[in-house]
């Protein structure tokens, strides 16, 4: 199921190819033993976790040596597949719950990824500063933004601006109606055809 990865990002390297391959059978092993991902939904783990993580790449194309905290990142997601993606980029990947930071340590060293590093803390005690903020879903989207925006540098990493960018699903009107006139939104339905994604969105709140 990798091949799902090529077919929307034909110009990876084979070195990121060979680390997505990888991730399949690394995540299955460690799951097993730390359930960070449903038993249930594991079979669609490439189009669901990997892919879902990769929309980001659609609309944000990270410049070299930008920092990048991914809050509240479970397993690993959206952190992991864009830190291969994205080789000469810092990944800080936060949680508070130790068993999921230790999966994500893990699956870095075992795939040989050299640009993650791992945070076991809680968001409100984290005061590195960085140019982007991701989540899939954490929390809402106001609480995202007032957890998180002590850590953002204001301005710009090479052509985008830095700021929040979220995986979110749903119907998002209330939930944004403080940003309407600040965010914006993207339907992954645009990038990905897989009916997945029919309701699925990214949100992005440029600082």
């Amino acid at each position: 199921m990798s091949e799902i990865i090529r077919k929307y990002f034909p110009e990876l390297t084979g070195k990121q190819f060979i680390m997505f391959s990888k991730l399949g059978e690394v995540y299955r092993l460690w799951n097993d033993r730390i359930n960070v991902i449903s038993r249930k939904d594991f079979d669609n783990f490439y189009t669901h976790h990997v892919l879902h993580s990769l929309s980001i790449a659609k609309i944000c194309r990270f410049s070299e040596k930008s920092r990048v905290l991914d809050v509240g990142t479970g397993g690993g997601f959206p952190g992991i597949p864009l830190a291969i993606m994205f080789p000469d980029v810092d990944f800080f990947l936060l949680d508070s719950i130790a068993k999921k930071i230790k999966v994500v340590s893990n699956v870095a060293e075992e795939i040989g990824l050299e640009n993650v590093i791992p945070l076991r803390k809680r968001i409100e005690e984290e005061k590195g500063r960085y140019n982007f903020i991701v989540s899939r879903a954490v929390m809402p989207f106001p609480e995202l933004v007032k957890l998180t925006g002590k850590n953002i540098i204001r301005g710009c990493a090479g052509e985008t601006w830095n700021g929040i960018i979220c995986l979110k699903g749903g119907d998002l009107s209330e939930e944004l109606m403080p940003f309407r006139d600040k965010v914006i939104i993207h339907d992954i339905s645009a990038f990905f055809s897989e009916p997945w994604f029919v309701s699925k969105k990214i949100v992005c709140l440029p600082l």
